[in-house]
């Protein structure tokens, strides 16, 4: 699998990438690295470990805490839990550790284990590539009374809930919502939050069965959300991944809704009431510039960062901002959680539609989305991509045509031989053809042929 790490924890085919014996692992080298860097010093260490509803993620949670256990570690289940309620429960409970077991948005094969410190944060860097390091190292084992104890926490769901009941500023009573679960673990949380806080609740997606989690459902498939949203008559619909922790939306005539318009939205909310760190929203450099016009037009900041929600939090972090995101619908909102919170930026979004008595669509048309347009551009040596004179040149020449009115962006993956050429600009036609012409100059520029 190469490095074993990604941006978001361990993740693979189950079972053939992520094997029992790989989490096992993984989790007995983690244990050992934070007791090493004094997180677990003067007491016995405690774990709280959550899943998503995969079938796999059933085996796999027997050897993360199986692994936690022998390496001293008690253990508290969490169940089937979204990943941002696993990070919440590892700073409320004051565990010394968190771990959820979720491939998120990928297809039901995959699974993945990811790591919170205490108080919910993602591990940094350093820390994951010390437990690579020291997978399957000889060590010496507890035994008797120092061996961890495995309990369940039988309230998790509720105390949850119940947090995200406490973030709302606003009741939702009269606002009428269906909720796509994707079929994982926000199947039966955010019903719950919704109906607590008084929404009228249309479910679907919403009956795991360990084997249809994600598939052709949730926010990376909104055709079914935009479909009920418009049967119900509902005021507004709200789409999870299989960790629920991202969020899209779908306003009442079945338009969706994207991370950027999100954003935008709970931006001026949280203006207004006084929130917003700095007057300022860290956003990625995938984000619209459609929405980083609005922003600026509205006197409000906006940071960019790298793809990739652990760039945003890093930002937030550094510079003390209390909201971020991604266009696909990552949301972080600082002062209720550590990570992103699909569920939370529902109610948040509900919750700004029920205190100024507007329709989701009024609320998004804060920002216009400029029309973008993505090619990649495979087998090419994607090192050159920034230096290569005739791509650069290229690069050039497109951003004098669009001007202010349009953007270009080259991104090499991470992980593929393949250049992403993204170009925005005010129609679809001008998008296509700027990207397609930039596209063809990367292929003959940079081809490994």
């Amino acid at each position: 699998m190469g490095r074993l790490f990604g941006t978001d924890g361990v993740r693979g085919v189950a079972n053939r990438d992520l094997t029992a014996e790989l989490a096992l692992d993984l989790s007995v080298a983690a244990a050992h690295i934070l007791g090493e860097t004094g997180e677990f010093r003067g007491h016995r260490p405690v774990a709280v470990v959550g899943r998503d509803p995969r079938a796999s993620g059933e085996f796999l949670e027997a050897a993360v805490v199986a692994g936690l256990a022998s390496a001293g570690v008690d253990v508290q289940r969490l169940g089937v839990l979204p990943t941002p309620a696993v990070a919440h429960l590892t700073a409320a409970t004051g565990a010394d550790l968190g771990v959820m077991i979720s491939a998120s948005h990928n297809p039901m094969p995959d699974n993945g284990i990811k790591f919170f410190s205490r108080g919910g944060h993602k591990l940094d860097d350093r820390i994951e590539d010390a437990i690579e390091t020291r997978l399957r190292e000889p060590w010496q084992r507890p035994v008797g009374a120092s061996v961890g104890r495995i309990t369940r926490l039988d309230d998790a769901l509720d105390r949850y809930v119940a947090h995200l009941r406490e973030t709302l500023p606003v009741r939702l009573d009269g606002l009428r919502v269906v909720l796509d679960c994707a079929e994982g673990a926000a199947a039966v949380a955010a019903p719950e939050a919704f109906a607590a806080a008084g929404a009228q609740v249309v479910a679907i997606h919403d009956h795991p069965d360990g084997l249809n989690i994600n598939d052709h459902c949730g926010s990376t498939h909104l055709a079914d959300l935009q479909r009920a949203v418009v049967a119900e008559h509902a005021d507004a619909g709200f789409a999870f991944d299989g960790d629920a922790d991202r969020c899209l939306a779908v306003d009442a005539a079945g338009h969706d809704v994207d991370g950027d318009q999100i954003l935008a939205v709970l931006g001026l909310a949280m203006r207004e009431s006084g929130q917003l760190a700095a007057d300022t929203v860290v956003a990625t450099l995938m984000s619209n510039l459609g929405f980083v016009t609005a922003m600026r037009d509205e006197g409000i900041t906006v940071v960019q960062t790298k793809v990739g929600d652990r760039y945003v939090l890093e930002s937030m972090r550094s510079g003390g901002f209390s909201l971020g995101g991604e266009q696909s619908g990552h949301v972080i909102l600082s002062e209720h959680g550590t990570t992103g919170d699909g569920v939370l930026t529902a109610l948040q979004v509900a919750a700004r539609m029920a205190a100024t008595g507007k329709p989701l669509a009024d609320l998004a048309a804060v920002m216009t989305r400029l029309p973008q347009v993505m090619v990649n551009v495979a087998d090419v040596d994607k090192s050159r991509a920034g230096t290569d004179p005739a791509v650069v040149a290229a690069v050039e020449a497109a951003e004098v045509e669009l001007g202010d009115t349009g953007r270009v962006l080259l991104r090499p993956s991470g992980t593929e031989p393949l250049v992403r050429v993204m170009v925005e600009a005010t129609t679809v036609a001008q998008a296509t053809s700027v990207a397609e012409r930039l596209a063809d100059v990367v292929s003959r520029s940079l081809s490994l042929g």
